[in-house]
């Protein structure tokens, strides 16, 4: 292990995330299910023992769909708030109609922080949606 203390500066990143990936196990359902919610157009690159559906982005962090080896949903672990939107309450039912269960719904954040609510996409993870309003 190095030496921790180091004299030299550091360059501090402006945003610390700047890729995500979330696990699917059929990526034609998982792009699916967001294309409903967010009613957007995913494209998949498909490739026999792995397969990406990237996001939509123009500016900020990227992140994609993917199918692979060591691609497992889950329920715990880290978690990936996605932006809401449109009005929350019409994404939470968006969930519920492409096949996801909404765990808790739209719940106020202390201070001006906004709301936040979470659900199971139809491949086993646990995502949140946060929004301002």
């Amino acid at each position: 292990m190095g030496n921790m203390t180091t004299k030299r500066p550091r360059k501090t990143p402006k945003q610390i995330l700047n890729w995500f990936e979330i696990p699917v196990l059929d990526i034609k359902r998982a792009v699916s299910f967001f294309n409903y919610v967010y009613g957007m157009k995913m494209e998949i690159t498909e490739l026999p023992e792995y397969a990406m559906a990237p996001f939509p982005e123009s500016t900020g962090v990227g992140g994609a769909l993917v199918r692979g080896q060591g691609c497992v949903p889950s329920e715990s672990g880290a978690l990936l708030y996605l932006n809401a939107t449109e009005n929350m309450d019409i994404m939470l039912t968006r969930v519920k109609e492409a096949g996801g269960r909404v765990i808790m719904g739209k719940t106020e954040i202390a201070g001006d922080s906004g709301f936040f609510s979470l659900f199971v996409d139809t491949e086993g993870n646990r995502l949140a949606l946060h929004s301002n309003q």
